[in-house]
């Protein structure tokens, strides 16, 4: 029996058979070495990570993942972000996940990353943002705070305040962003759609008069001159993972809303140099920390994002790829952990289609080798050949019972 776990999710992994690559899949093409040492060793199967046919988002199929039913535990992913970029929220705050964007004139999106905005400029502008006082709702307290490239976390923080307000991002480029409107009739909801409002039109002026984005409209690259928030969510109250089990357990991620869903379930966050949450992350520092954590915590669940971001780039051949450096890089926790006294999965969180460019909903693979495991007949780690395992096909929600299973920490159920 194991005593230890480590869970790498490679985000939006798995995909659907591609033209680009001669009908194969990106995980087909890869023949990831390391990945498929663990599907021969190891109990394979799919995995409908919220259930079959839902397209999951990253922060609900984590949750589920971790073994929390997201219809009932899902307050927004907000909330997640605003954890994961290090934010202690309070039972009262609503937070947002934003981009910095580009709007013309009339208001129209033109560029929901604006031009896919470096750390640094995008960091300067966040800092004038937490500036900002409004005037109509005075008694609202402001936070924002830049997390990765374009990407940023609002909190908003008072009385009264609702998570049952729309977005203000429209999700796509040529159209006007939207303003924010309530989706209950309760004066929270209505209070909270104008809070939202009244930054964001606050935000423009202080973002159309700073020296970043006048440079950049200089040397021609397109200003970072709105904020666009979505995904309103509060402090989900949840029973942590720790403590249902017994174990430590630590995460290693580089983007903002995996430490929060983790963090949220009682995980520690481990900060790693390197580890940036897009393409350019250091995968090898991240599973050399990994093999270093597993020597003080149970379980250490690792996420690598690449391969989701190079999907909805609609590159399958990039994402052979990034596939190939995560399981080149994962071949030193196979080598210098102790396996006989390790479970070791691999799976992803949902499946993005990398000629398509979206979540669907598809099962994804998963594989998990333990001491003891019942293992047999699947050699190669990939959508298909999973298929035919010994784990059979299950929901994200059953994946932690069964990794706990084999540390023998899930009680008998009756007597």
């Amino acid at each position: 029996m194991a005593s230890k776990a480590i869970i790498l999710v490679c985000d939006g992994m798995a995909d659907r058979r591609c033209l680009a690559l001669g009908g194969l899949t990106p995980l087909q093409a890869a023949r990831p070495k390391s990945f498929d040492w663990i599907a021969s060793r190891g109990e394979c199967g799919l995995m409908d990570p919220i259930s079959p046919g839902v397209p999951p988002g990253s922060d609900t199929a984590h949750l589920a993942i971790l073994g929390y039913d997201p219809y009932k535990h899902y307050t927004g992913r907000g909330a997640f972000e605003a954890l994961g970029a290090g934010i202690e929220l309070e039972p009262n705050d609503v937070a947002f996940r934003c981009n910095f964007a580009t709007v013309n004139d009339e208001g129209i999106v033109v560029d929901r990353r604006a031009g896919r905005i470096s750390n640094e400029d995008a960091e300067a502008l966040s800092e004038s943002l937490n500036d900002i006082r409004l005037v109509r709702n005075s008694d609202i307290k402001i936070m924002f705070k830049h997390t990765v490239e374009h990407r940023g976390v609002l909190v908003l923080r008072g009385e009264g305040l609702s998570r049952f307000v729309s977005d203000v991002d429209p999700h796509k480029v040529g159209v006007k962003f939207l303003y924010s409107k309530p989706l209950t009739d309760s004066p929270a909801s209505k209070k909270t759609a104008d809070v939202l409002n009244e930054f964001v039109e606050t935000s423009r002026r202080v973002l159309a008069e700073h020296e970043i984005n006048k440079r950049r409209v200089k040397c021609g690259q397109p200003p970072a001159n709105v904020v666009l928030p979505r995904g309103a969510g509060t402090l989900p109250m949840l029973e942590k993972l720790p403590t249902k089990f017994g174990i430590r357990a630590a995460v290693i991620a580089g983007g903002a809303v995996y430490k929060g869903v983790c963090k949220a379930a009682g995980f520690e966050v481990l900060d790693v140099k390197g580890a940036t949450g897009t393409v350019d992350t250091d995968l090898n520092a991240k599973m050399r920390a990994a093999v270093s954590a597993i020597k003080s915590y149970d379980l250490v669940f690792l996420h690598v994002k690449a391969t989701d971001v190079v999907s909805h780039d609609r590159n399958p051949v990039k994402k052979v790829e990034i596939i190939s450096r995560i399981s080149e890089a994962f071949s030193t926790i196979i080598s210098e952990v102790n396996l006989e006294d390790t479970c070791i999965t691999i799976t992803s969180d949902h499946t993005t289609p990398s000629e398509l460019g979206e979540h669907t909903g598809d099962p994804v693979p998963v594989a998990l080798y333990a001491p003891g495991a019942r293992y047999g007949g699947t050699e190669r780690f990939d959508e298909i050949s999973c298929a035919s395992g010994t784990l059979g096909r299950i929901r994200g929600v059953d994946l932690m019972p069964i990794i706990m299973n084999f540390l023998g920490k899930v009680p008998m159920y009756g007597e």
